[in-house]
Formats: C-alpha cells, sequence, structure tokens
C-alpha cells in the first residue's frame, strides 16, 4: 500500500530521491542539463511529498511560492520499478490539495519536451499547457503547464 508523507526539504528520502532525479535529468537534458540545474535547487522547499511502500521511498514532488495565487510544481520523480502504477498522480494530486489548503488557485510547472511522460502525466491531470514564464521564456526544450485549483463556479 502506498502512503504519501508530507514534509520539507531537509528530508533525507526527499534528498535521496531528487539524487536519482538528477542523475535521469542529467542524461536525458544532455548538453541542457546545466540550464535547468540552476533552477531546480532544493534550498528551503516547506512543501515537500514523499510516496512510500513498505517505508520505502519511491516517489516525491515539491511545490514553491510561485507569486501569491500560484504555487509552482518541482522535483516529481518515481523510482524507475514503480512507474506506471499511478504514484505520480497521487503525488501530484496531493501537491494540488496542499497548494489549495494554502490559499493558492493555480499550480504552473515545466518540464523538457526530453520528458513525454512527464509531458503526459500532466495533460492526464488536466494540467493545460501556457506560454512559457519566467526563466523559460524562449527555452524552445521547454513546455510549461498550468491548472486552476477552483471549481468552475468559483
Amino acid at each position: 500500500m502506498i502512503t504519501l508523507t508530507r514534509t520539507n526539504s531537509e528530508n533525507e528520502d526527499f534528498l535521496s530521491l531528487v539524487k536519482h532525479l538528477d542523475k535521469e535529468l542529467a542524461i536525458r537534458d544532455g548538453s541542457d542539463h546545466a540550464f535547468y540545474a540552476q533552477f531546480n535547487k532544493v534550498d528551503h522547499i516547506k512543501y515537500v511529498v514523499i510516496a512510500y511502500e513498505n517505508n520505502l521511498a519511491i516517489g516525491c514532488g515539491a511545490i514553491k511560492v510561485y507569486d501569491e495565487k500560484t504555487m509552482e510544481v518541482k522535483r516529481m520523480y518515481v523510482l524507475e520499478s514503480f512507474r506506471g502504477l499511478g504514484v505520480a498522480s497521487q503525488i501530484l494530486s496531493d501537491l494540488e490539495t496542499w497548494s489549495k489548503s494554502l490559499g493558492m488557485e493555480y499550480c504552473v510547472l515545466e518540464t523538457g519536451l526530453q520528458q513525454p511522460e512527464a509531458i503526459q502525466l500532466y495533460t492526464k491531470n488536466d494540467y493545460k499547457i501556457i506560454p512559457n514564464y519566467g526563466q523559460y521564456q524562449g527555452v524552445s526544450n521547454s513546455v510549461c503547464f498550468q491548472k486552476s485549483l477552483l471549481k468552475p463556479s468559483e
């Protein structure tokens, strides 16, 4: 059974999963990795969700404040042997719930064209492609998404 735990970026399991993520991204991003890595520091992230199965950390995700109404989803990762089981969607859903409880109205995120599984995950979870924001403006390998956390009547 998968359980989700809310924590912060000082959690050792989170830091271990991020090391796996960074190794994978270094391969996928190739020469672009250094550019993206500068925006993926985990120092002082207050909002982290870790997925566990039988006390083994199998996936993670984080959110950080982007602006007064928006959280940015960061550091989404699931160990390869646990992919395809819905773990990432569970983590993402909890991050969205947490964001809403903090008074946020939107989640945004960036992923790369070299990560088709991530693009599929976000599309499946009702994220819509938006123009690249912030530091990703003009970056041809980036794809940015946004999701409203409000119900249609809000």
